[in-house]
């Protein structure tokens, strides 16, 4: 399972010119499902999303979680993560999860987060999405388990 996680001073998504969701201070959270995920990974992946101390505490070090800074988090499926862009010219998708599984495990990361107290907007799993972001920093990772 990857995230790619963007710290944002905000961020949206919208489908069919509607937008779907939006937050403020927070994350947006690029998630991508292979096939060899479960809801383990799942529960191991939220965690570290959401414990990943990259906001800036009183003295400008990155040492806040997203709880800690109080910030929303914006969730938009991608299964362009799971490529294989080893070889070639074209991406593989082979790793990939069925949109089933992927919708399952998707679904199951927002429930998991807002279980936890964070603020959780979404994207719509499977459609033509737009995203607007301004990143702030910028800061970017790629985490995986």
């Amino acid at each position: 399972m990857i995230a790619l996680i963007q710290r944002v001073k905000s961020a949206s998504v919208q489908v069919d010119a509607e937008i779907v969701g939006k937050i403020d201070s927070g994350l947006l959270v690029f998630l991508g499902v292979e096939q060899q995920d479960n809801i383990e990974a799942m529960e191991k992946l939220a965690t570290k999303v959401i414990s990943y101390r990259i906001f800036n505490d009183e003295n400008g070090k990155m040492n806040l979680s997203l709880k800690q800074a109080g910030g929303a988090l914006l969730c938009v499926s991608q299964f362009t993560l799971a490529a294989d862009t080893g070889r070639g010219l074209r991406p593989s998708f082979s790793k990939a999860a069925t949109p089933e599984q992927a919708n399952h495990l998707y679904e199951a990361f927002i429930d998991y987060c807002r279980l936890q107290g964070v603020e959780t907007q979404i994207g719509r799993f499977g459609a033509d999405m737009q995203v607007s972001l301004i990143n702030d920093g910028p800061v970017t990772f790629n985490l995986q388990v």
